[in-house]
């Protein structure tokens, strides 16, 4: 896996037709803006067709 910091407003390009943007940063959550060819399905992890969704791992929890 490649892992990527980017900044508000910087971009990711991923081959010569899709451009991924970072368009928000707010309270731990980023949006992400997503340029690509309309033949080119775009899915969040929990819609992919056909495949179950996975569940998370919890996170973990301290003992004190």
């Amino acid at each position: 896996m490649l892992v990527l910091s980017r900044k508000l407003g910087e971009k990711i390009f991923i081959g010569d037709q899709i451009c991924i943007t970072v368009v928000d940063i707010d309270r731990g959550k980023i949006r992400l803006g997503i340029e690509a060819p309309r033949d080119v399905a775009i899915y969040r992890q929990e819609l992919l067709p056909g495949k179950p969704v996975e569940e998370a791992p919890a996170a973990p929890t301290s003992r004190r």
